[in-house]
């Protein structure tokens, strides 16, 4: 819960002085010329009650109807909310949780905006008349020793004499005193309703539960996007910058081999513009008809990367064990983008020339789980990429979710990455 309203610490001075404080003041007289307008309506209406000749009682049951329910009704529109939640927050200074503030979804939501709406009426409506009274007789004062000397009527019924002399000075200090006044109360005021205001137009505590949740789920969602970039895209910018060089120091003596180069660039470039308008798509989040992207690749996938890993000059050894069909699809998803961001780990930091590069995977599947497991040579001097870099902390973000584990590093003069994922196979009968 908040603090005590934000003005009664401070000094009148700063008060006086402070643009918040007339900022609130000007939210209320917003209040006040709503508070107007429901009297113009209200006293249209009620004319018309003179003509029907209606017994007291009902007549006036008709006139309390008339004056409460346009303010009633008009709160329950969905937009008041919405509305409110901007005046407050550029006049009252009020910071939302849920920013921008939504129209009312919820009757609960409706039913304290309603709320809140009657309370800034009621609330403008009361400095409205004290504004108008203080300025309104304020002038009136501030006037009178310029007047000439007698007695005069203030309002009808009040009256005050003027002499002439310094005696007539009481009557503008009392409207400085008066002026003063009101903007302290105006701002009292305000600093309430900004104190009230997360409470009524603000979420709930379960609406801020349902809030971060929604918020938890984007910024997973984000980050497993940013993973589906970073080893699609990856993989692929990988393969093309071996072939690329590969094909450059082979451009005069052997063509052929150059041209194979150039073919699988372009191959490998096709591929991840799919990936990326895929992963551009989820996040366009475009559900208009015809703009359905691609499904995820899984291991089922498998033999189009070996083989796009392959027409780069990498050799790749595959041995598989085990009904890969038999995986969850979740699953199979990311063990397919493991195994890729494990080829182009290997293809970045073998530390051999293009054309020497090779790969062993190893994936089987029994009732312990699946087992992914890729090893290749490492020259001497090669880095040791097992602490840093995007590519291994993605794949230990995405075995963690499967609760799974990773063990990264070398062996010997190979470098290994083994990855285990528990899964419940069930045996075909």
């Amino acid at each position: 819960m908040a603090g005590p309203p934000d003005w009664e610490d401070d000094g009148v001075a700063n008060v006086l002085v402070r643009g918040s404080t007339y900022l609130r003041w000007v939210y209320l007289l917003l209040g006040a010329a709503l508070v107007l307008a429901f009297i113009l309506v209200d006293s249209g209406l009620a004319s018309l009650l003179d003509g029907l000749e209606l017994p007291g009682v009902l007549s006036a049951i008709f006139i309390v109807l008339i004056a409460a329910l346009p303010p009633l009704v008009l709160g329950t529109l969905p937009a008041v909310r919405e509305v409110e939640g901007i005046a407050v927050e550029s006049l009252l200074g009020v910071r939302f949780e849920e920013r921008p503030l939504g129209p009312s979804r919820t009757w609960p939501q409706r039913r304290r905006t309603t709320t809140w709406f009657c309370l800034h009426l009621a609330a403008g409506g009361f400095v409205g008349v004290l504004s108008t009274i203080v300025f309104g007789l304020g002038a009136v004062l501030i006037a009178a020793p310029f007047r000439s000397p007698g007695r005069r009527e203030l309002i009808p019924g009040v009256h005050y004499r003027i002499t002439g002399g310094w005696t007539d000075l009481w009557m503008p200090l009392a409207t400085i005193v008066a002026v003063i006044g009101l903007i302290l109360l105006s701002a009292g005021i305000g600093a309430l309703l900004a104190y009230a205001a997360p409470r009524l137009l603000g979420p709930t505590p379960a609406e801020r539960i349902e809030l971060l949740e929604r918020r938890t789920a984007t910024l997973a969602e984000r980050n497993r996007l940013a993973r589906e970039l970073h080893d699609s895209v990856g993989h692929a910018l990988s393969l093309v910058t071996i072939q690329a060089a590969a094909a450059r120091r082979v451009l005069a003596t052997d063509p052929a081999f150059a041209e194979t180069a150039l073919a699988a660039m372009e191959t490998s470039a096709r591929a991840a513009l799919a990936d990326l308008d895929h992963v551009l798509g989820l996040l366009r989040d475009d559900r208009r008809p015809g703009s359905a992207t691609a499904p995820q690749a899984t291991l089922g996938n498998l033999t189009r990367l070996v083989e796009a890993t392959r027409a780069g000059g990498i050799t790749v050894g595959v041995r598989r064990s085990g009904d890969l069909e038999q995986l969850p699809a979740a699953v199979s998803r990311e063990a397919y983008r493991i195994v890729q961001e494990g080829l182009t780990n290997a293809i970045r930091h073998a530390g051999h020339p293009a054309g020497e590069v090779s790969v062993d995977l190893l994936i089987n599947l029994d009732k312990s789980g699946l087992l992914l497991e890729l090893t290749n040579p490492v020259a001497a001097g090669a880095a040791d990429n097992s602490g840093g870099g995007r590519g291994l902390a993605g794949i230990r973000e995405r075995v963690a979710v499967l609760r799974g584990t990773v063990e990264a590093g070398l062996v010997a003069d190979r470098w290994r990455l083994a990855v285990t994922l528990p899964v419940a196979v069930t045996t075909k009968g």
